[in-house]
């Protein structure tokens, strides 16, 4: 893990995921795009990953229960993602948790943790980001 908490800091990446097999793939979009990419179209290289993320709201931590992580390191994360974690079998660290993700001019919410807030199922949160992310 700390090897890839390095590598965090020094790429420049938002997300860094290792694979189960030991592959290390470097991610630099915005949001939860990557996450939603590899749960729809390669679900196989999340199965039993370690994922270093700087912000992990709600949706990025449903995006990870539903591909499999093993474990995950976040700078910072939401009561909301901490919550719905602690139900999972992912193992989870943090630097800071924050009562929810802001967007990106911090005038309000993040909007998918706004939409997701008192969701629970992981396959109704699923579908609000595929939504979300279709409307883009």
């Amino acid at each position: 893990m700390e090897k890839l908490l390095e590598k965090l800091r020094e790429s420049g990446s938002s997300c860094i995921v290792q694979s189960a097999g030991g592959e290390t793939r470097y991610f630099r979009q915005r949001g939860v795009a990557d996450l939603y990419s590899l749960v729809c179209n390669d679900p196989a290289f999340l199965k039993g990953a370690t994922v270093a993320d700087k912000v992990v709201g709600k949706a990025a931590a449903a995006l990870m229960i539903k591909g499999g992580v093993a474990s995950v390191y976040t700078n910072m994360i939401s009561e909301p993602a901490a919550g719905l974690l602690a139900g999972s079998a992912i193992k989870v660290s943090y630097g800071q948790i924050v009562h929810h993700i802001e967007n990106r001019s911090r005038t309000d919410w993040c909007p998918l943790e706004k939409l997701l807030y008192r969701e629970s199922s992981i396959e109704k949160i699923f579908t609000v980001i595929s939504d979300f992310v279709a409307n883009l």
